[in-house]
């Protein structure tokens, strides 16, 4: 518990750091555990630091009723920003409503009209952007920074929980009665668009169960990607 105290601690101050010196900012959240602990600091310390999530049209309903939890935990409205209409119409017109499970291309032509261009839109106006990612969550992820340049938006990128441990999410969210996505309790640690989302096997990596068709290597949506490639472009030191 000692360690995770220091954890907190050092990621509050992260965020009360951001709030003064990168406004405006804001958090980019997924609705899982982990954005829920980032939630959590930002509305109880009362933080000037926006949160939206991507409601790409495709969520399960245990993840859309967190906005009902946020909402009656907190009294805050998630800002939600959706595809637009005529790309996914244009999209499942010539391709089919299922076609990212036909290659890695397809799949991730789906995530950048569904969730790459509403980020892009989301992160318009502002100094900085937060994200909930954590080193132990995948092999892409192993060498992920507190701060980093991110070139591809212009702006400074924070992943104030880079080296918390599964279980210090868990610890954190059951001291505070934080509320979270039923899922997690369904052998779901990480979750995205329902149709590409499965449960996982004792054992597996956190996030075997995104994209679970594909090579590990591959498995990234494109938000935190540049050229299609996951890069680490400059870590800044706090």
């Amino acid at each position: 518990m000692t360690d995770l105290n220091a954890r907190i601690g050092e990621t509050r101050a992260t965020l009360e750091r951001i709030a003064r010196d990168f406004s405006p900012a804001v958090f980019a959240s997924s609705l899982a555990a982990e954005d829920m602990v980032v939630t959590d600091m930002i509305l109880k310390a009362g933080l000037p630091i926006a949160i939206f999530t991507l409601e790409t049209g495709r969520l399960h309903q245990e993840t859309l009723a967190v906005l009902k939890q946020i909402k009656a935990t907190y009294d805050y409205d998630i800002a939600l920003y959706r595809p637009r209409p005529e790309l996914v119409d244009e999209y499942v017109t010539r391709n089919g409503l299922n076609a990212f499970y036909d290659s890695v291309e397809m799949r991730r032509e789906c995530c950048r009209i569904r969730k790459v261009e509403p980020l892009g839109r989301a992160l318009a106006g502002h100094k900085a952007w937060v994200t909930g990612q954590r080193r132990a969550q995948s092999t892409t992820r192993a060498e992920l920074a507190v701060q980093e340049d991110d070139a591809a938006h212009g702006m400074v990128k924070f992943n104030p929980l880079a080296d918390w441990l599964e279980a210090d999410v868990w610890d954190y969210i059951r001291e505070g009665a934080v509320p979270y996505n039923a899922l997690h309790d369904r052998g779901y640690p990480s979750i995205g668009c329902e149709p590409c989302t499965r449960a996982v096997q004792p054992g597996e990596d956190v996030r075997a169960g995104r994209w679970w068709w594909e090579n590990p290597d591959s498995k990234e949506c494109g938000l935190h990607l540049v050229d299609g490639k996951l890069v680490r472009i400059k870590s800044v030191a706090a």
